[in-house]
């Protein structure tokens, strides 16, 4: 089964993902130029969101991505009642994880693995367990003079895993941690219409100086657009990575319909504060798995006129184009829709007039499948 989400997403002028000028990031898309916010900012947006957290964090089903391994295995250890030197030993060989280099330090001295370890709470306190376990079948002086690779072999697991890295996926250059593949696809958000970049010229006053004109000068690049975004869930391969527990599976998908609508970029908005939500949302359900992003719906970039918006022009667009698709290739998924505006009618699309609407009427598709 497939579960595919398309947004349609109107910002006000703002700076919500940069690139390493400090402009918003763009692309060329049917020879035009498009803003672009990137799948990993969309994705990071998504699992840090309000809603993920009060889904899934108190249950340990949250992951997170650090390179301080050092430091939350030494708070292990030390739950464990391992003596300062063991919690040494055993930290000071971490930072080798993944080819890393012996005892790496940042400039305050804090011990840092050279990737970044992408790990649940359940998981940290598995991989002490099984640190201060070796440390304490070796003794001190072999534990620190075993080669990493043994080290690495010998905290290979399974684990249950967070609903984010089953769902994001995890790829990791170190033996002792599994990769593993996403279940849920990320497209680049692109706009429907042709990127028109602005500049804000800014000044700002030296309240103390009590000299008249600017003690500081500065510009920001920015760009109001409407954003198509997609996404894909295999539900199969969101099972799988869950070890086969639909009951956590089916509440993943349902707050991944919600953070998608709600949670958003953090670039530059204590300044722009462009929290705007989505004016039009699409579900698909279907049993193959054959993912169909319909962004060649903008090829020819959606306008403003006199008559539409945008947003309406946008919406437009994408209903023509997925009416076309699904004539071409005989797409015979089922489809519920919810809209801002007026007048949308989207031929065998089920309109459930919200987001809450949207949810439900997934659950019951999805439960429909599970249940036979």
């Amino acid at each position: 089964m497939l579960i595919q989400i398309h947004i349609l997403q109107n910002y006000a002028p703002s700076n919500l993902n940069r690139d390493d000028s400090g402009s918003p990031k763009s692309a060329v898309f049917g020879n035009q130029p498009r803003g672009r916010i990137s799948s990993q900012c969309l994705k990071r947006s998504i699992r840090r969101s309000a809603t993920f957290e009060a889904a899934f964090r108190e249950a340990g089903l949250l992951a997170d991505r650090t390179n301080r391994l050092p430091r939350l295995i030494n708070s292990e250890l030390e739950r464990l009642g391992a003596d300062e030197t063991a919690r040494k030993t055993i930290s000071n060989r971490l930072p080798e994880l993944g080819g890393g280099s012996a005892v790496k330090e940042d400039h305050e001295g804090e011990l840092k693995t050279k990737i970044l370890v992408y790990l649940t709470p359940t998981e940290t306190k598995l991989v002490a367990e099984k640190l201060w376990a070796l440390y304490q079948e070796m003794g001190d002086k072999k534990f620190a003079e075993m080669k990493i690779a043994e080290i690495e072999s010998k905290i290979v697991h399974q684990t249950p895993r967070s609903v984010d890295i089953a769902m994001f996926g995890r790829m990791t250059t170190s033996v002792a941690f599994e990769d593993v593949a996403a279940a849920v696809q990320v497209a680049h958000a692109l706009s429907t219409n042709r990127l028109l970049p602005v500049f804000d010229y800014f000044t700002a006053v030296d309240d103390l100086s009590g000299e008249t004109g600017a003690g500081m000068i500065g510009d920001l690049e920015m760009n109001s657009s409407t954003y198509y975004k997609y996404f894909s869930v295999c539900w199969d391969d969101l099972v799988r990575n869950l070890g086969g527990e639909t009951e956590i599976a089916l509440p993943a998908v349902i707050a991944l319909i919600e953070a998608a609508a709600l949670a958003q970029p953090s670039g530059k908005q204590n300044s722009t504060a462009a929290q705007n939500l989505p004016d039009f949302m699409m579900i698909e359900i279907s049993a193959k798995n054959v993912p169909i992003s319909y962004a060649n719906a903008f090829l020819k970039p959606a306008h403003h006129s006199n008559e539409k918006s945008l947003m309406q022009n946008s919406i437009e667009k994408f209903s023509d184009y997925v009416q076309r698709m699904q004539r071409a290739y005989a797409l015979n998924g089922r489809r519920a829709y919810f809209t801002t505006e007026a007048n949308v009618d989207l031929d065998s699309a089920t309109d459930v007039e919200s987001l809450p609407g949207l949810q439900e009427w997934v659950r019951h598709q999805v439960e429909g499948v599970i249940n036979g």
